[in-house]
């Protein structure tokens, strides 16, 4: 087997069991993941010959930088609807995204997050921005980049995973309530840029 897949496995796992004891409630849960981590962690160190206690990408108190996230925004033919998803924990709805996770490219965090949040199986047409978000978000939160795409929906809706309990299409100027994960401000101007195939920075 090839040492970059196994490598990429590993940092996979890694990924997802830091992930979990951060997110995860519990306690069973936060226990498995524990164990991945340390798994992952000694047999990255095993395989690179390394020990993984020194500064590195697995510990947030280096260099600060923004984290990345990724939204969708998908049009009906008519450009005039956007397909939205509704939060289940807070009853309000966002674009189709959420953060990057490890050695996933960019356009494969859309492709990935459309799916499970939306039931969607899209097609990139093409990126729509980057944007800084830090600006629209509470003190206390992440410094965060956002990268939105447009895409089209192809064929129909498919069931959805446990974190959006409703999919919908809205008109582009009558939305629902928005999220807190993207402000009504920023989301209008994604949609703006959007409808009129304009690209957006900063």
């Amino acid at each position: 087997m090839d040492s970059k897949y196994v490598y990429d496995f590993i940092l996979k796992v890694q990924s997802i069991s830091k992930i979990g004891l951060v997110h995860s409630k519990d306690p069973y849960a936060l226990s498995n993941y524990k164990e991945l981590n340390d798994l992952s962690t000694k047999f990255l160190q095993d395989f690179m010959n390394v020990k993984l206690d020194r500064p590195n990408y697995f510990k947030r108190d280096i260099y600060p930088t923004p984290n990345v996230s990724v939204r969708t925004v998908i049009l009906n033919n008519n450009r005039d609807k956007l397909l939205m998803v509704r939060e289940k924990n807070e009853g309000a709805y966002s674009l189709p995204g959420g953060w990057a996770d490890l050695y996933d490219s960019p356009s494969q965090t859309a492709l990935n997050e459309c799916e499970q949040e939306a039931g969607a199986n899209i097609e990139i047409t093409r990126l729509v921005g980057v944007a800084n978000r830090t600006p629209f978000k509470e003190k206390t939160s992440i410094p965060e980049y956002v990268i939105v795409f447009e895409a089209k929906l192809v064929g129909s809706l498919h069931e959805h995973e446990y974190e959006t309990d409703d999919v919908r299409w809205f008109n582009v100027d009558d939305l629902p309530p928005i999220s807190h994960k993207t402000s009504k401000t920023e989301l209008q101007r994604f949609i703006k840029c959007a409808v009129n195939n304009e690209t957006f920075y900063d």
